[in-house]
């Protein structure tokens, strides 16, 4: 049994959201790839933990039928590289406003180790049955922090109905990365207030990124307003791994 049917020949873009998002952050990216006769999977990410949450991803590629390109966002990069292991139907990673975490690394120390990030301060907390913790960015500093260069209604839905992610996941160490095996493509917006652009740059140099866009002014969810461009890099990584470019 499959999720998708097509057959239009190309690859299946599997998108995988971050925390503080959720599916339809990607509309608009979804929308231009629908239209150019992609089939799209928008992974509900569960937002529980690395390990967790690459193994709901790789369970879900197993019934994805030809090839595979992955895209993540934020931690969904994460998820992405960590899921996307040891799968042949992975093709390529397209790694958008996202971490891109060698073994042994974690999302809090990738956000951390450069400066930029003013996330920590945003953060509010909620207390799960268990102990853990839920963060959420205030509701009040998502704009600004999360979504600047999205209009005021737009981040402002943005934050009523964004997912949070278990606190613990920040700490979480990543496995082997799928970007030392399968071909990656990076974009990212140089006002990122969640992760530093010069993380970003360090991160897609170290992957051998084929192709890295820096978008000015913009912010942890550029590919929103400009979906377009994120769209375009994923026609660009599909073809150059599927024979087509």
């Amino acid at each position: 049994m499959t999720i998708t049917e097509t057959a239009s020949g190309k690859p299946t873009v599997v998108l995988v959201h971050g925390a503080f998002a959720e599916s339809s952050s990607w509309n608009g990216v979804i929308s231009g790839l629908l239209a150019e006769g992609y089939p799209a999977i928008a992974v509900a990410n569960p937002l529980r933990g690395v390990t967790f949450d690459s193994e709901y991803l790789r369970a879900l590629l197993v019934d994805v039928e030809g090839d595979i390109v992955l895209v993540g966002h934020s931690y969904g990069g994460t998820v992405i590289s960590g899921g996307g292991t040891d799968n042949p139907n992975v093709k390529a990673l397209v790694f958008a406003g996202a971490f891109a975490p060698d073994e042994g690394e974690t999302p809090g120390d990738l956000a951390s180790r450069m400066p930029g990030s003013s996330l920590g301060e945003t953060l509010t907390k909620v207390v799960q049955p268990d102990g853990g913790n839920d963060l959420y960015i205030m509701q009040s500093r998502y704009h600004a922090q999360f979504a600047a260069d999205s209009p005021a209604e737009v981040a402002d839905v943005m934050a009523v109905t964004q997912r949070p992610i278990l606190e613990s996941a920040f700490g979480e160490k990543s496995g082997k990365p799928a970007w030392k095996t399968v071909p990656s493509w990076f974009l990212f917006g140089s006002k990122d207030l969640n992760i530093p652009v010069a993380m970003h740059r360090f991160m897609a140099e170290r992957a051998g990124s084929r192709k890295t866009v820096e978008l000015p002014e913009g912010s942890h969810t550029v590919a929103i307003p400009e979906a377009a461009k994120l769209v375009d890099l994923i026609r660009e990584a599909a073809d150059a791994t599927s024979g087509r470019a």
